[in-house]
């Protein structure tokens, strides 16, 4: 114990608490950015699962705070038939997020479905915006978030590994 003290303060004498203190942040730096490389997509992916898994269930069941909002909006649907069908929708694309196979049909389903959730910004200014066009109201931030989901669907999908379908002769008579 005294010899480890001594040892410690000698380190700090000669300047070495510096290169200790540096090489430990160089040493846990390379270990984050590796924990990083090897873990954040697939967190990033199972975020964006269970977001469209309980989005679309709270639809599904007639309890999403969005209700209102999307019949407002889709005013020419019957929100009773259209609102559990978009939720069954939303979690078929969580439900694809999470298995790997499926994942380029969830980020089909994703892209069909997100420009939708932009028209209350055009079709509803008065609920979305306090002030058009930078004072969001809760509305308008809830549609705003989107971006941040696209963003993420753009990065699992960018990484996807590109299919090749070879091309098939066809019998000539």
């Amino acid at each position: 114990m005294l010899f480890e003290l001594r040892s410690d303060l000698n380190v700090i004498k000669k300047g070495g608490l510096l290169k200790k203190a540096t090489s430990w942040i160089n040493d846990f730096d390379a270990w984050f950015i590796e924990f990083l490389n090897g873990y954040s997509l697939t967190i990033l992916r199972i975020s964006l699962a269970v977001i469209f898994i309980w989005f679309g269930v709270l639809k599904i069941f007639g309890d999403s705070p969005a209700n209102d909002l999307i019949t407002k909006t889709i005013y020419w649907f019957n929100p009773d038939v259209f609102i559990p069908i978009l939720g069954a929708w939303e979690t078929a694309i969580g439900l694809c997020l999470i298995v790997p196979f499926l994942n380029r049909a969830g980020l089909f389903l994703l892209a069909l479905q997100m420009p939708g959730t932009f028209l209350p910004l055009i079709l509803l200014p008065e609920v979305c915006f306090q002030s058009i066009p930078y004072n969001l109201t809760l509305e308008g931030q809830y549609i705003i978030k989107n971006l941040v989901l696209i963003g993420a669907a753009m990065a699992v999908g960018g990484r996807l590994t590109p299919r090749k379908i070879e091309n098939v002769s066809t019998p000539t008579n």
